[in-house]
């Protein structure tokens, strides 16, 4: 017998996202912005150590919030740890976000933003990065004088790589005293660039951060907010009392112990991206320029045959041509011999590159 469930429209009315998460091993993944050096060895370490008695037992979070806030450069609390970024995000719907209020995002960007909002029933006000995937600032400080419950903005953004100014980003939370502003600084370290020392500064801002990208521990799943200690504490009324696994806390403990091992991967990263574009741009691509582990380019309308043609050598990209224009497509940097692979893949593919044009 069927039964028919008081499901909620917004559930009802909006389509699933299903990222394409599966079927991933053994191929060349380029279209996460995974770390695909790893995390450190002091990690692996961290995590041997784990017993089973400890693994029984819920995980207590005084001590690791402690270090982490140290990391930061923030007090306790001032930091609340997540289920990864995306929980971290989630946060602000539950605290903020009614039916039928409103968020502002600035497109394309983090897909979660409108996820997230969707599933709240909110309306979503959007912006559009331009042409050449500048943020529209005048746009946004208009679009502020509405009142909007959450501004999201991804700094660096995700897909275009787009650095938002701090003088850009002082003027946003001038102007928006009643909304909820929230950096989304999941690449930062790659741009250098923080918001963190300004939380006591404007009541309005949130800065959300992950381990999944530089630390390398996606797997794990650890992101935090960093907020004035009055905010962090009214999101906490929003968080479920054991929100992050033991395993995480470990592994991120043992990361922030190994600054290096970061730094390495951040200068290898900033390296081979700048390398990586100039042969793009030898072999007919247009690649913008990107403040992250990745960079998106326009490889014109013989794009999508090529996409198609890398997949099926086990070479994965992020296509993003529903979100900007066919041809459009974010990559992630991975190892040197990683982006040398697929230059290779891309030469022998059959894609027009321009006459005396060699991959160097």
């Amino acid at each position: 017998m069927r039964v028919r469930l008081p499901v909620r429209r917004a559930i009802l009315e909006r389509k699933t996202y299903e990222p394409p998460g599966e079927g991933r091993s053994g191929k060349l993944r380029l279209d996460f912005n995974e770390n695909t050096a790893g995390c450190s060895p002091v990690v692996v370490r961290a995590l041997a150590k784990l017993t089973p008695k400890l693994l029984a037992m819920y995980p207590e979070y005084q001590q690791a919030t402690r270090r982490l806030a140290r990391h930061f450069g923030v007090a306790p609390g001032e930091l609340l740890l997540a289920n990864g970024g995306d929980d971290a995000l989630r946060v602000f719907f539950d605290a903020f976000v009614e039916p039928a209020s409103s968020i502002l995002i600035c497109e394309p960007t983090f897909p979660m933003y409108r996820y997230y909002a969707e599933i709240a029933g909110a309306r979503v006000a959007t912006l559009r990065y331009t042409t050449q995937m500048a943020f529209p600032l005048a746009d946004a400080l208009a679009g502020l004088r509405k009142e909007p419950r959450v501004l999201f903005i991804a700094n660096p953004n995700n897909p275009t790589g787009t650095l938002l100014d701090t003088t850009a980003i002082a003027r946003i939370l001038r102007a928006a005293p009643h909304t909820a502003v929230v950096i989304d600084e999941a690449y930062a370290e790659f741009s250098g660039v923080t918001v963190v020392p300004w939380i006591r500064r404007y009541p309005n801002l949130f800065v959300v951060r992950t381990f999944s990208k530089a630390a390398g521990l996606a797997g794990l799943r650890l992101g935090a907010v960093i907020a004035s200690q009055a905010n962090v504490a009214l999101l906490r009324r929003a968080m479920p009392p054991f929100p992050v696994n033991l395993a995480a806390l470990v592994a991120a403990e043992a990361a922030i112990r190994d600054r290096a091992a970061i730094r390495r991967y951040v200068n290898n990263t900033a390296n081979t991206r700048e390398w990586f574009a100039a042969q793009l741009a030898r072999i007919g691509a247009t690649p913008y320029p990107s403040s992250g582990n990745f960079l998106l380019a326009d490889f014109g309308s013989s794009g999508p045959t090529l996409f198609r043609k890398l997949e099926k050598r086990g070479i994965l990209l992020r296509e993003r041509g529903k979100e900007i224009a066919p041809g459009f497509v974010r990559i992630s940097i991975g190892t040197r011999d990683e982006m040398r692979r697929l230059l290779r893949a891309i030469d022998g593919s059959g894609y027009p590159r321009p006459a005396n044009k060699e991959i160097i």
